[in-house]
């Protein structure tokens, strides 16, 4: 079997699941949270790391090896698992959120989307045929079909991006050829529960492997967001995997969890860790403050990552402000570790029937970043073009 699902159980007191993804590369426990290594890498970590913090799944992304190296070159290689020496299982995202991000340099067709690289400008037309031939290439275990993400409120262009989302996904279930690749659908739809609707319908139609559910943390509140995902996750079949693409912060992971979602993907815990935020279990703290000069502690008292375990405060806030490279690296261990390790707890709770408590638990003692604010904007996926370049930097 190249691919597979397992549901073990359901929680009692909400939509919670917990299950196994089974692929070519290994077993995923779910719900998983999978770190996102934009340019075949981690950011700041290797792939020794990623298994000493216990990540079953990776994510890479399509648009950005498509440009740099390019998928020929990564193919002949020996695909994306030999190039970059990780051993487990790898989802490739289809590019289709970080051609939305670029505002200004893409054109929406039916045919597909012709766009300008932000490395050099370049001009380059993806269509569903040749994203699925790239994620063939990269040889990735979960491929995703090409999709259009629309701006949220917007009810026309939703309307319009639906249409094309659908179209290209019958598309992209033509032109995939490799068995042992798992191609997901995209429910998209914005914030309007009858488009994420019709969605759903249509795309389980196709009978995918698994379904994700995009345009969500694109610049709607939070509320929305839980309530699009109240409308969607029930519409998905109950023995296929739920994805959320683009999501990962604590509250939110939680908060998804309980609707029925089985996998996350974010950048936000490399990205929070290079400007010196860290997670801990009373919410952000920042490195930079002057409060840590002399703080012997760790980041956070009990947590058994590498950095809590060696290094203090006052040595990470040395290390930012002397802005050395292992300040990063420190930083992303044990932001990854917070994340990977709250999954660990949400599946233990929901095997015990208290993912409830654990949820009133953690978000009774963690200060949750305001909406609206800077800081905030680091959660949102789509803040801007600036945003998604970076993180390939």
């Amino acid at each position: 079997m190249h691919f597979g699902f397992s549901l073990l159980h359901t929680d009692a007191t909400s939509h919670a699941r917990l299950g196994r993804i089974i692929t070519p590369h290994g077993e995923i426990a779910t719900p998983a949270f999978a770190p996102v290594g934009t340019q075949a890498t981690v950011k700041a970590l290797d792939p020794r790391d990623l298994h000493e913090l216990g990540a079953e799944l990776i994510l890479s992304n399509t648009y950005h090896l498509y440009l740099r190296p390019g998928a020929d070159v990564v193919a002949g290689l020996g695909g994306l698992h030999r190039f970059m020496g990780w051993d487990g299982p790898i989802l490739t995202d289809s590019g289709g959120f970080q051609l939305f991000s670029l505002a200004g340099r893409r054109t929406f067709s039916d045919e597909g989307v012709l766009f300008r690289s932000h490395i050099d400008g370049s001009q380059h037309l993806f269509t569903p045929e040749m994203v699925i031939h790239v994620q063939e290439q990269l040889g990735a275990d979960i491929i995703m079909c090409l999709d259009e993400c629309a701006e949220p409120h917007d009810r026309a262009y939703n309307e319009r991006a639906l249409a094309r989302t659908h179209a290209w996904a019958g598309r992209c279930v033509a032109a995939h050829t490799r068995p042992d690749q798992a191609l997901f659908g995209i429910v998209q739809g914005g914030i309007w529960a009858d488009l994420r609707q019709q969605s759903a319908e249509f795309l389980t139609a196709l009978d995918l492997p698994g379904y994700a559910i995009g345009g969500l943390s694109v610049g709607e509140s939070k509320a929305q967001m839980h309530a699009m995902l109240e409308v969607t996750a029930p519409l998905l079949p109950a023995g296929k995997p739920r994805y959320l693409m683009g999501v990962g912060a604590p509250e939110d992971l939680l908060e998804s969890v309980a609707r029925g979602i089985d996998l996350f993907d974010c950048v936000l815990p490399t990205r929070l860790a290079r400007n010196a935020a860290l997670f801990t279990r009373q919410g952000r703290i920042n490195l930079r403050n002057a409060r840590f000069e002399r703080d012997p502690a760790p980041v956070e008292g009990g947590c058994g990552c590498y950095t809590c375990r060696h290094f203090s405060l006052a040595y990470l806030h040395h290390l930012f402000k002397a802005e050395e490279l292992l300040a990063y690296r420190l930083a992303t261990i044990h932001n990854v570790h917070f994340l990977l390790h709250l999954m660990r707890d949400i599946r233990a709770a929901i095997a015990a029937g208290r993912l409830s408590a654990l949820k009133e638990e953690f978000l009774s003692g963690y200060q949750l970043v305001p909406e609206g604010t800077r800081a905030a904007s680091l959660e949102r996926r789509g803040a801007t073009h600036k945003t998604h370049t970076d993180e390939a930097k």
